[in-house]
């Protein structure tokens, strides 16, 4: 009595997690719409003299369709993981594997997780491509061919294969040869594959999808440099990357650590911005790296798998964690399977917290790079990515509230202007 009301305790308290994220999301996702549509008609006073009626409305449909989009990928995400536990796919294909290799082993724990990681990924692909080719092509983004979009997923597959294969590999086997702590050594294995991950992927794997030239511009280089010394910071080098051969949006980021830090800027980020414009948003970024907000980052993600981890570890040995979620066959795949799907629904109201850090990140590169830049550049160079990304001038605070990781235009840009 006792188990089978624990059984169907945890099984109803799940449903009651991801029924709540769902209801709470697909509200969100309306409020935005309805917000946006609402605030459609006029250019906030603030942004009257920069930005054209046109562009507004632009900015206001494109955010409305992904709003939309954005409601049926929630809808397909919940339904996918209900196909899986109470659907008993998940137990389905663990007992088709099964007659391949031997149950619980490493074999049949690497296969299961990688059928299951191929069928969300094919079950994502329709809107993925409805993303590409219908709505950023609707509203002037998209460049990708389809030619270049099958070489992309191809090579996003055979590197999702030759790295995860040997990392769950290595997981399942520590699970099973670690004891009880096995997932402290699981959260080291994992933190030290990430680490490698930010150490080899300028060099080796963001090749594999786009092109990186040294910036010619020696204007601008010098420009550049003097900022950095400036600011004291020391670079690989500084690369403009070909991102407009996939989409019209510019942007500029930092990658990698220690001597293998580039700066790269978008190729559309350079062709729309002045050279002051371009050394603010720079300077935007120094101050990310100034205010370590990148290990920062890195650390809260590291607490949380070790947390995760933790609880995962607390849970393995369960009989009901399995069978409330429709699993007969205990294994660590299955466990860890399990876990992943299950997360994300109790975890979902958590996400405001990782927000307001983000944005609180966000405030403090301006501020820094107003003090070693020119605000007033930074700001011209805010507004003109904003108009061309279309990004919504008028977002529902609530909203906002729980997904933005950058502050609101309107809030963002009086900070600047204000002495």
């Amino acid at each position: 009595m006792n188990a089978a009301f624990t059984v169907n305790a945890f099984g109803c308290l799940f449903l009651a997690a991801l029924a709540s994220a769902l209801a709470a999301r697909l509200w969100l996702a309306a409020r935005q719409a309805r917000h946006v549509r609402a605030h459609r008609g006029a250019v906030p006073p603030a942004f009257a003299g920069t930005i054209a009626l046109a562009a507004h409305q632009k900015a206001a449909d494109y955010t409305v369709a992904k709003a939309r989009l954005g409601m049926v990928d929630v809808c397909l995400s919940a339904a996918l993981v209900l196909a899986l536990t109470f659907g008993g796919l998940l137990q389905w294909l663990s007992d088709a594997w099964a007659r391949a290799a031997e149950a619980g082993g490493i074999a049949h724990g690497v296969a299961l997780i990688a059928s299951v990681v191929a069928l969300l990924s094919l079950a994502e692909l329709p809107l993925v491509l409805y993303r590409t080719f219908v709505l950023e092509a609707r509203f002037g983004f998209n460049r990708m061919t389809p030619r270049l979009f099958a070489i992309d997923l191809a090579k996003q597959a055979l590197l999702a294969a030759a790295l995860g294969i040997p990392l769950v590999t290595l997981v399942l086997w520590l699970m099973a040869r670690m004891g009880e702590q096995w997932w402290i050594w699981v959260w080291l294995a994992w933190t030290a594959f990430n680490l490698l991950m930010l150490l080899i992927y300028p060099a080796f794997i963001a090749p594999l999808f786009n092109r990186f030239s040294p910036l010619e511009d020696r204007a601008l280089a010098e420009r550049i440099e003097a900022l950095l010394a400036r600011c004291g910071f020391r670079s690989g080098g500084l690369f403009v990357m070909d991102g407009s051969k996939r989409s019209s949006h510019g942007n500029a980021y930092f990658t990698g650590f220690g001597a293998a830090k580039r700066i790269v800027f978008f190729d559309t980020l350079l062709s729309r911005l002045a050279p002051g414009e371009v050394e603010a948003v720079l300077a935007h970024e120094l101050g990310h790296f100034k205010r370590h907000h990148v290990w920062k980052r890195v650390a809260v993600l590291f607490a949380g798998s070790f947390a995760l981890l933790w609880v995962l570890g607390r849970l393995i040995g369960e009989d009901w964690f399995y069978a409330g979620l429709n699993v007969a066959t205990q294994s660590t795949a299955t466990a860890l399977l399990l876990f992943v799907l299950a997360v994300p629904a109790f975890t979902f109201f958590l996400q405001p917290l990782l927000s307001l850090h983000s944005r609180r990140h966000e405030f403090e590169a301006d501020a820094y790079a107003a003090s070693h830049s020119s605000a007033a550049e930074l700001v011209d160079a805010l507004v003109k990515l904003y108009q061309d990304n279309a990004a919504t001038l008028t977002p529902d605070p609530l909203h906002s509230a729980f997904y933005d990781s950058h502050p609101p235009a309107a809030i963002r840009i009086a900070r600047l202007r204000t002495p």
